[in-house]
């Protein structure tokens, strides 16, 4: 099972050269065995953020970005529940200073998943697999 970082999923749609050669694998793997590649919804919200920033360009509006997405039936959203809120908060907090990434984590720990990052502060901590 695979939970894409925000990075990751926005790599995997729109630039799927831009991600790592082992993580292209574990996606397309993933793929091929029928399997949903997970986004936790700290993604969406971190989108918006980055794009009202300035710092995220999608080349359309995050709202329609995210939308489109939503109807591809391989991409499965997990929102934040009580039980993955207190893993970033007591597992998570640190390993990383961003609670976005702590809320990845904490789902893909949540789910027993392997997160695919390019994040080296993730890829360290030793607290899910990671890919990339």
């Amino acid at each position: 099972m695979i939970v894409l970082d925000t990075h990751a999923w926005i790599s995997f749609i729109n630039s799927p050269c831009e991600l790592g050669k082992r993580a292209a694998a574990a996606i397309n793997k993933a793929r091929e065995n029928g399997e949903e590649l997970h986004v936790s919804c700290i993604s969406t919200w971190e989108i918006h953020m980055l794009a009202a920033k300035d710092r995220l360009v999608l080349g359309i509006a995050p709202d329609v970005w995210v939308t489109r997405c939503e109807t591809l039936s391989f991409l499965r959203f997990h929102p934040v529940n009580n039980t993955i809120a207190r893993m970033a908060v007591m597992d998570c907090a640190a390993m990383h200073p961003d609670p976005a990434d702590r809320m990845i984590v904490a789902t893909a720990m949540y789910l027993g998943a392997t997160v695919v990052t390019r994040d080296s502060k993730i890829r360290d901590s030793a607290l899910v697999k990671c890919s990339w």
